[in-house]
């Protein structure tokens, strides 16, 4: 039997960003229930942007989850609850080009009442409709050593900021 989540504002988010992004790290998920793919990232943002509240993920063009988050008009976040390490670590060493993260993590997937993919797994998710979407370019770094050490490729994140549309959390 599936458990059950609620919905929750965003402004009742209790969770420290930095912990829950930085060293939980999240599945970034985009596609259709039929058709999607999820990757780890532990980059990201949460906060308020143009008035509203707003949840901005990376994501490098190479990646297969690119190619869902650009014909998407929505992902979503998904936090799994606390023993669920080796999903993250599979979902981030391996591209849904080549093996199932579904078959090959046991995730489970649910859908959102808009019809976007989150897992049974999680202990919050945050729907996000995209806002804007643009990529950093090397000439917008103030400092260059950033590039270096983060992009020594020059393969630049593409961000993606939504509106916060929904959050869910098991009842």
């Amino acid at each position: 039997m599936s458990k059950e989540f609620i919905k929750i504002a965003p402004d009742q988010l209790k969770e420290n960003a930095f912990n829950l992004i930085g060293e939980e790290w999240m599945l970034v998920t985009a596609g259709t229930a039929e058709n999607f793919n999820t990757m780890t990232a532990s980059w990201g943002t949460i906060g308020i942007l143009w008035h509203l509240p707003v949840a901005m993920c990376f994501i490098r063009p190479q990646r297969y989850t690119f190619e869902y988050a650009e014909s998407s008009e929505f992902y979503t976040l998904s936090f799994l609850e606390p023993g669920n390490r080796d999903i993250l670590q599979f979902c981030g060493k391996h591209s849904g080009r080549d093996k199932d993260k579904i078959k090959g993590t046991g995730l489970i997937p649910r859908h959102t009442d808009l019809g976007n993919v989150y897992y049974e797994q999680c202990r919050l998710v945050i729907e996000c409709k995209k806002l804007y979407a643009d990529r950093f370019n090397e000439e917008s770094f103030l400092i260059p050593e950033l590039i270096g050490k983060n992009y020594p490729k020059k393969d630049f994140h593409k961000f993606y900021i939504g509106e916060i549309v929904s959050c869910l959390r098991p009842a």
